[in-house]
């Protein structure tokens, strides 16, 4: 129902006659003081789990201390669910145990050798 009224002709034509603003502001100088924000690069996150049987791999699990699918997921640049089937995964190879969590979040722990 709402929305933008519809300009008159004379408000069209002024419109159209001026150069555009837009493509000129970036060849102004900065302001004074102004605060710039910097734009974080985003990652693309692999689909790729990484190796099972790599030693690296098992090493950077055994020293951490709880295992979320967050923690690994950010730790090695995996989505979430890959995450959480690479600990169902270790869980069936017995190299990480199920400590608590419920039906959204599972926590691990790595196995006592």
């Amino acid at each position: 129902m709402g929305g933008a009224k519809k300009r008159s002709m004379a408000q069209m034509e002024k419109t159209q006659d001026q150069p555009d603003k837009g493509k000129d502001e970036s060849s102004a100088p900065a302001k004074k003081g102004g605060k710039t924000k910097t734009v974080a690069e985003k990652r693309s996150r692999g689909l790729q789990a990484p190796d099972l049987n790599d030693p690296k791999f098992l090493g950077e699990v055994g020293k951490m201390s709880a295992i979320t699918p967050y923690s690994l997921a950010s730790q090695f640049n995996v989505k979430l669910s890959v995450a959480k089937d690479l600990l169902e995964e270790l869980e069936r190879r017995r190299l990480v145990t199920l400590v608590g969590g419920n039906a959204r979040i599972r926590i691990y722990q790595p196995a006592a050798a």
